[in-house]
């Protein structure tokens, strides 16, 4: 099934509606999970500026689609998605930053079309959402889920 893994905005659809089948809310234009009382915000880019970054991960809001009009939430954890490799410094500020990593998780997708496809991942916070996400990749589309510091040790 690994030849048929869909774009990231697929993908993230896909995991939506996942998501529904237990329960949890989703919006169909926006990329969050709520679970509980806790917003899970998922954002996909090719690259982003350090201090772009970083205002959005401290500020950790975002606005909800109501209808007509929108209402602002405190995001409790975000998903960074990069189909291509994540700028290195942007991880080493979030391994640096305890705050940044308890909030904030690093997927780098751009393994995901390779031969073995793998997704690496920085992610040590406590979303059970994101921790669905992993298992999600793993069993619907076979893509192995490996710690980017593991990658790291495997290299050296």
């Amino acid at each position: 099934m690994t030849q048929d893994i869909p774009q990231v905005w697929d993908l993230l659809k896909h995991f939506k509606d996942w998501c529904e089948s237990k329960g949890w809310k989703t919006s169909e234009s926006e990329d969050w999970v709520k679970k509980g009382a806790e917003y899970h915000n998922f954002l996909w880019t090719s690259t982003i500026h350090l201090s772009t970054f970083k205002r959005i991960a401290i500020n950790h809001r975002c606005a909800i689609n109501e209808g007509i009009s929108y209402r602002v939430v405190d995001v409790s954890y975000t998903a960074w998605l990069f189909p291509q490799p994540p700028p290195e410094n942007l991880i080493h500020v979030v391994r640096e930053d305890p705050e940044l990593l308890r909030r904030n998780a690093i997927y780098d997708l751009s393994y995901l079309y390779a031969d073995k496809p793998t997704c690496l991942r920085l992610n040590e916070t406590r979303s059970s959402v994101f921790r669905e996400f992993e298992r999600f990749l793993q069993e619907k589309w076979g893509i192995e889920v490996k710690s980017s510091q593991e990658t790291l040790v495997e290299e050296v």
